[in-house]
């Protein structure tokens, strides 16, 4: 495990490997926070390679559900191709299923509550669906169960009559 980390402190000098209960990257502080009881194991030397990976590209934030599930995409691949440069590796179907998780989550938020088609996200927090025309508000946390509140006017006439009359 120390090895790992020495590699990866080589690679990516300017960052600073800190002591967590979790594993995140923080760009404010230019840290990666990793549990170092989990590094024992390969899922935890996986995670601090996924969350190198967020570092080595430098990722800052996201606008979308979608824009998160393109960082995490990105920093698995950043990930696999650190793991190469210090002769490991990750196994692909732990891979795919961290990012199932995050699949999962944007398909549920994107869900209409009303006629349960996937629909488009407008802004960080609303959704609206482009068959129904219903809108909804999620949490802006990529943590916390995804919940869909149904805004009151259920239903944007604007946005119908912008999409017949332009």
């Amino acid at each position: 495990m120390q090895s790992i980390l020495n590699n990866l402190q080589k690679i990516l000098p300017t960052i600073k490997f800190e002591d967590s209960s979790t594993f995140y990257w923080s760009p404010q502080s230019n840290s990666i926070f990793m549990n170092k009881t989990a590094l024992k194991t390969e899922a935890g030397i996986w995670a601090l390679l996924h969350e190198s990976g967020h570092a080595f590209l430098k990722h800052k934030e996201y606008k979308t559900d979608v824009g998160l599930l393109h960082l995490e995409v990105a920093a698995w691949q950043s990930a696999q191709f650190l793991s190469h440069k210090i002769s490991l590796r990750i196994n692909e179907e732990h891979i795919q299923d961290c990012l199932n998780t995050y699949r999962d989550w944007l398909y549920s938020r994107s869900t209409c509550p009303t006629c349960a088609l996937n629909s488009l996200q407008v802004d960080q927090t609303t959704y609206l669906c482009l068959n129904c025309y219903s809108r909804w508000s999620v949490s802006k946390s990529r943590f916390c169960r995804p919940y869909r509140m149904q805004d009151r006017h259920k239903k944007t006439t604007s946005v119908k009559s912008q999409t017949m009359f332009s």
